[in-house]
């Protein structure tokens, strides 16, 4: 290894640091400028190359964000000026984009932070657009706002890089084709898009929380991936009741990551809870404070991500799994299966009934969600009628119920989980 091996490496890995925290802001503000979403993701690339080239030899700069913008907007300014096409463009944008061609000099004025956040906001709001599938919103939003690699969007969700790319591209065409404007919606489309953009996040999340498939339970940097994006959210809609519901939500439920994954998965009841985060677990507590308080001064009920994180909320306040008030989780379930009926809430409240009244009573509620053939193929319904059987001393049925959950379910490591409890059972 030469001498100067190590010092490339540290470089290297600052610029990927750099560039998981600068990427969207720096699409962002090229877009901006721009117009163009694609164009402004090959720019930004563009100034990636550039600093993984000249980094490791010229150091690495002061304010690497600036850098980075500087290199990207002198790439603008170069691409325009070589298209005839964009000869008219560069006139009316010359003012934002002209800069000083001194090489040595890459540190731009202060931008203003209300600009960088409202250009933030926006490509949010772009990314998430509903005029896209639930894949490519995932995808698209991972690749401009987690700043994740293509092949690192394929691996987290365990589809080909092909796949993953094919999405990108079909997102970015069906994007321009929609003319999709690059805007902040408002009034009640604002309510409606904001609803897509907290989907995105929460399923990203949840899909690190508790992987689809593979060999791991639990993928850590989805997870930090959703909950940065949610803080980041946060930051930008500031009265936005569900959105500090959801940071609340994540923020809660990421504090028992710690305890949660090993070489085998740890279920709820069975964690260790003083090694749960616990500066997670405050920072959950005030996020929902100010999501219960950004509502009440609206006028408005809490929001499914709110009732989420206050259930959350009641199991990381037991210190023990015995004091968990189970009829509070039970209450709030029902309060949810009200405001957002489904299948999988209902699954969820029958657990809770179960632990706040009896096996018999969440057995009954399993039944007929069995009975009616809505989960059909869902692995946890099984599961749930297998820990249910089990406390109720029906041993044969749940251990049935546990080998048919874990039949279904395409994740390795709970398989193991699932087949350990039916022969416990």
């Amino acid at each position: 290894m030469r001498a100067d091996e190590p010092a490339r490496r540290a470089v290297d890995r600052t610029v990927d640091a750099v560039w998981r925290i600068e990427s969207p802001r720096l699409i962002a503000g090229l877009t901006r400028v721009t117009r163009d979403l694609g164009l402004a993701e090959e720019l930004a690339q563009d100034a990636l190359v550039a600093a993984l080239e000249q980094w490791p030899v010229d150091g690495v700069p002061r304010n690497p964000g600036a850098w980075l913008m500087t290199t990207a907007r002198r790439r603008a300014i170069d691409q325009i000026r070589r298209n005839d096409v964009f000869a008219r463009k560069l006139s009316l944008l010359g003012h934002e984009l002209e800069i000083a061609q001194d090489s040595a000099v890459f540190e731009e004025p202060a931008a203003d932070p209300e600009d960088m956040g409202d250009d933030l906001l926006r490509l949010v709001f772009v990314a998430c657009h509903p005029v896209l599938t639930r894949e490519a919103r995932l995808a698209l939003t991972l690749r401009l706002l987690g700043g994740l690699t293509t092949d690192e969007v394929a691996r987290a969700f365990l589809v080909p890089e092909s796949t993953v790319a094919q999405r990108i591209v079909r997102a970015k065409r069906t994007l321009a084709k929609a003319k999709v404007p690059f805007e902040v919606p408002y009034g009640p489309a604002l309510t409606e898009r904001l609803a897509s953009v907290l989907e995105v996040v929460y399923l990203i999340f949840n899909e690190g929380y508790s992987a689809t498939a593979g060999d791991d339970w639990m993928r850590p940097a989805l997870c930090e991936d959703a909950v940065r994006l949610a803080r980041v959210l946060a930051g930008l809609l500031p009265g936005e009741p569900e959105v500090h519901g959801l940071v609340a939500l994540l923020e809660l439920q990421s504090s028992r990551a710690p305890v949660r994954s090993g070489p085998t998965p740890v279920l709820l009841l069975d964690q260790d809870r003083t090694r749960w985060d616990h500066l997670l677990i405050r920072r959950g507590f005030t996020a929902l404070a100010r999501a219960d308080a950004t509502a009440r001064a609206r006028g408005l009920a809490p929001g499914p991500y709110a009732l989420q994180a206050a259930i959350a909320a009641c199991h990381a306040r037991a210190l023990t799994p015995e004091e968990t008030d189970w009829l509070a989780i039970a209450a709030l379930y029902e309060a949810l299966a009200r405001r957002t009926p489904s299948p999988v809430v209902e699954l969820n409240r029958a657990v809770a009934l179960g632990m706040a009244h009896s096996p018999e009573a969440g057995l009954a509620l399993a039944d007929a969600l069995a009975e009616s053939g809505a989960l059909e193929g869902y692995h946890l319904l099984p599961a749930v009628r297998g820990d249910l059987l089990a406390r109720l001393g029906r041993h044969a049925a749940a251990r049935a119920e546990f080998r048919r959950a874990a039949a279904l379910t395409r994740n390795g490591a709970e398989r193991s989980l699932l087949l350990r409890r039916a022969a416990e059972a």
